[in-house]
């Protein structure tokens, strides 16, 4: 039984890769549970996180930015973003306030129309340009696109997230609560702990070395005094990468270790013994089982 009025349901976070999706939904649902960072394709999986209030409940899949596919990795990231918008009740298209319409993005515009799925377009950085630049932004998608509304957002300032959240819930249908209200992500604490590990591998390295990597979490206990023992595995392609990661007399992997534990230890609100290995697996990117083992299969 659903409450009258309440509304329910799932928003597919759609877009090309680095426009701002994750940094988007962390404000939505007030917590950070994606990662960040300005290297593009950083998110890889399809991640759901749930925001609750007194009107309703929505849901949200945060998926991998379009992008054109090179290897299995990049395929599986493309397949995650195009099955999204099949399976949600409203698309929240996010873009730029820019008038060009790249060719991922009509890609995304075409699997879109085919959904049949009403679409709001939130322009993202808003904080950067004016009123002028975002309503010919507005019109440049509404004449490739059915917008049902759109909605001028700062996903760095944190702006109109509300309006944004209001927008969304009156359309969704009415219906039940569909999880908990306490409930904010369906991801483990080890697929989180793992994502974080990588934003800081993806914030410190250079460009060519973030994409070659993965984080695998092998170990994650808890003693008897609270302290959280986790033990992860840094994943690269090359042995010139791990030497990198590593850096100098261990430089490198210390300071990622160490912003690491601080978010780990906010996010569980305890105090963490973090322990990190770097490991060469040789064209992961390209091998399926490796993938499914590092988590890059559809749920």
């Amino acid at each position: 039984m659903s409450k009258s009025g309440f509304h329910s349901g799932f928003v597919a976070i759609v877009g090309r890769t680095n426009v701002g999706k994750s940094t988007l939904m962390n404000h939505l649902i007030g917590m950070k549970i994606a990662i960040t960072s300005n290297k593009p394709q950083t998110t890889r999986r399809r991640m759901q996180t749930v925001f609750t209030n007194d009107e309703g409940q929505i849901v949200f899949l945060d998926t991998p930015g379009i992008h054109l596919p090179h290897n299995k990795l990049s395929e599986y990231m493309d397949s995650v973003a195009y099955k999204s918008v099949s399976d949600v009740d409203v698309i929240l298209f996010v873009v730029e306030p820019e008038t060009y319409i790249g060719k991922g993005e009509r890609q995304m515009i075409e699997r879109i129309r085919e959904s049949g799925k009403p679409v709001v377009l939130a322009v993202n950085k808003c904080d950067m340009t004016d009123t002028e630049h975002i309503d010919k932004a507005i019109d440049a998608y509404r004449q490739a696109v059915d917008i049902e509304d759109a909605v001028a957002v700062s996903a760095l300032k944190g702006m109109n997230i509300d309006g944004l959240i209001s927008v969304l819930m009156k359309r969704l249908p009415e219906g039940p609560m569909l999880y908990d209200e306490d409930t904010v992500t369906d991801e483990t604490e080890r697929d989180i702990v793992a994502e974080i590990v990588r934003e800081k591998v993806l914030r410190n390295l250079k460009d060519e070395v973030p994409h070659g990597v993965a984080v695998s979490v092998i170990s994650f206990k808890e003693r008897d005094d609270g302290l959280i023992n986790i033990e992860a595995d840094i994943i690269c392609d090359k042995d010139s990468h791990k030497g990198i990661i590593i850096g100098k007399s261990g430089s490198m992997l210390k300071k990622i270790g160490s912003e690491s534990r601080k978010d780990i230890e906010e996010l569980l609100e305890a105090h963490v013994n973090l322990r990190l290995f770097v490991k060469v697996r040789q064209g992961w990117r390209q091998n399926a089982m490796m993938l499914k083992d590092l988590g890059y299969a559809e749920k």
